[in-house]
């Protein structure tokens, strides 16, 4: 699956900067997005870099300040220039520290809203990973702890609206079923509509 995904990418030119790649992989909370994306990271042969929107995220009710977030996260990588972010303290339920990122011959965005539309013409391959709900919803609360649950359902809406607004499966170049029980498949441009149903949505 990582190979898929780092194929497809060095098999196109470079959209970040002068010589970098950005591999953006969406979908709902707990469908393996974090573990898709360090699977890329081990897998690839140059220089890799992930960035977690959860550590964008500014709070509970950040999800509709990403697409603002990642432009000025790419802005700067676009010249070849290093750019940096505020990670959120989720303890303390406060912005933390600064992050700093270098440019990478590889970027990984791992996070519900990585593959906003606004950066689409800076992304390489756009990957959308999907799971059903319940599971989806156990290894929220799995990886995060108690704290998740009251917020899943908000949650949940909200990130809903934004795959419905952003129409996040329909431009993506990979579909990745979460469960590992279907092979990922490439999506080529203007697949038909039962291509992009190999991932069913739940």
């Amino acid at each position: 699956m990582a190979r898929l995904v780092l194929d497809l990418a060095t098999s196109r030119p470079p959209t970040l900067g002068g010589a970098g790649w950005l591999v953006c992989i969406d979908g709902p909370s707990g469908a393996g997005k974090s573990t898709l994306a360090d699977a890329v990271a081990e897998a690839s042969s140059v220089r890799t870099r992930v960035v977690r929107l959860d550590d964008m995220y500014q709070g509970w009710d950040g999800l509709p300040h990403v697409p603002d977030q990642l432009e000025q996260l790419l802005s700067p990588l676009d010249r070849d220039a290093a750019s940096s972010y505020t990670r959120y303290d989720w303890q303390a339920g406060a912005p933390g520290e600064d992050v700093t990122v270098a440019p990478v011959p590889l970027l990984v965005l791992e996070g519900v809203g990585a593959g906003t539309a606004r950066i689409s013409p800076l992304t390489t391959v756009l990957v959308w990973v999907d799971a059903p709900t319940e599971l989806r919803r156990r290894r929220g609360v799995e990886r995060d702890g108690d704290s998740f649950e009251p917020h899943w359902e908000a949650w949940a809406e909200a990130e809903a609206h934004h795959f419905e607004r952003q129409g996040t499966r329909g431009r993506a170049d990979v579909l990745v079923d979460g469960t590992g029980s279907v092979p990922p498949r490439t999506v080529v441009p203007g697949a038909a509509a039962s291509e992009r149903a190999a991932v069913p949505d739940h």
